[in-house]
C-alpha cells in the first residue's frame, strides 16, 4: 500500500511542472526544457538561465549528466526524457550537445534542440576529432590533470592555473576559483567514443556560437550548425556562454520554445 501511495505521489511530481506551466500560460501548455550541462562543470553553470526560464512560466530540469562515456550518458539521459510528459525542449552545452543528439534520437516529444558552444556531431564522430578540426582549442593534453579512479579508467580536469583563460575567461576570477574547484571531470575515454545517429537530422535545431572559445574553435561551431540546418546566433563569449550571457542563451531557447 505505502508503495502504491509513493508511485501515486511520484507521478503527481512529474505531472506538476506541467500543469503549472498549464496554467501560467494562459491555457496553454509551455513546453518542459531540459538544461543539460558538459564536462568539467555541473548543472548549477545553467541557474541564471533557468531562473529567466522559470520566472517566464516554463517549467524546467536541469539533470546531472554522469560524463562516464557517450552511450551511458545518452542513455541515462534518454531515461530521464522518458519520465517527462509533454513537448520537451533540450538545451545543451559543451559535451552534452553530443549526449542529446544521442538521447533525443527517436524520441516524439523532443521538438528542438538548442546547442549552446555545444557539439552537434554526426554518426561516427567523436570529440576529439570535432574539437581538431578547425585550429585555436586550448583544451589539449597539456592543460589537463589526470586521475585514475579504476582499473584502466581515468578521468580529467581542467588544471587550476589555465582553467580561467581556457574555460572561462569572460567572468571573474572569484567565480572561476569556485568553477574549477567543483568541476566534475569526465573520463577520458568519451574523447574517442563515436557518437550514434543524431537527432537533428529529424528535430529542428538552434545554435548559439560562442565567438570567443577556447575549447571549441567558433569555426567548427559554425560549421556543426550549418550542417544541422540550424538557426544560428552569435555572441561574444568563452566556452561558458550560458553563464557570461544567460539573458542571450534564455532567449535562444524561448525561441526554439516558439
Amino acid at each position: 500500500m505505502l508503495a502504491g501511495s509513493a508511485a501515486i505521489a511520484a507521478g503527481a511530481a512529474l505531472e506538476a511542472p506541467a500543469a503549472q506551466a498549464h496554467n501560467r500560460s494562459g491555457g496553454k501548455q509551455k513546453p518542459t526544457v531540459v538544461l543539460v550541462h558538459g564536462a568539467f562543470a555541473d548543472a548549477s553553470g545553467w541557474n541564471g538561465v533557468a531562473a529567466q526560464l522559470i520566472r517566464d512560466g516554463y517549467p524546467v530540469i536541469a539533470p546531472p549528466n554522469p560524463l562516464r562515456g557517450v552511450a551511458a550518458d545518452s542513455a541515462y539521459l534518454a531515461s530521464i526524457l522518458a519520465t517527462l510528459g509533454g513537448p520537451l525542449i533540450l538545451a545543451a552545452h559543451s559535451y552534452g550537445g553530443i549526449v542529446v543528439t544521442n538521447a533525443a534520437t527517436g524520441n516524439a516529444n523532443v521538438k528542438a534542440l538548442v546547442y549552446v558552444a555545444a557539439f552537434a556531431p554526426d554518426q561516427g564522430e567523436t570529440l576529439l576529432g570535432l574539437q581538431t578540426t578547425y585550429p585555436g582549442s586550448r583544451l589539449n593534453e597539456a592543460a589537463l590533470d589526470f586521475r585514475p579512479y579504476g582499473a584502466g579508467l581515468v578521468d580529467g580536469y581542467i588544471k587550476r592555473e589555465v582553467f580561467r583563460d581556457v574555460f572561462a575567461g569572460d567572468v571573474p576570477r572569484s567565480t572561476t576559483d569556485l568553477m574549477w574547484a567543483g568541476q566534475r571531470p569526465a573520463d577520458a575515454r568519451t574523447l574517442g567514443e563515436p557518437s550514434g545517429a543524431p537527432a537533428w537530422k529529424t528535430i529542428p535545431s538552434w545554435y548559439l556560437v560562442a565567438r570567443n572559445d577556447q575549447v571549441l574553435p567558433a569555426a567548427a561551431q559554425r560549421f556543426m550548425a550549418q550542417r544541422a540546418g540550424a538557426q544560428v546566433r552569435e555572441v561574444g563569449a568563452s566556452h561558458i556562454a550560458m553563464i557570461s550571457q544567460p539573458a542571450v542563451t534564455a532567449e535562444l531557447i524561448k525561441r526554439a520554445a516558439r
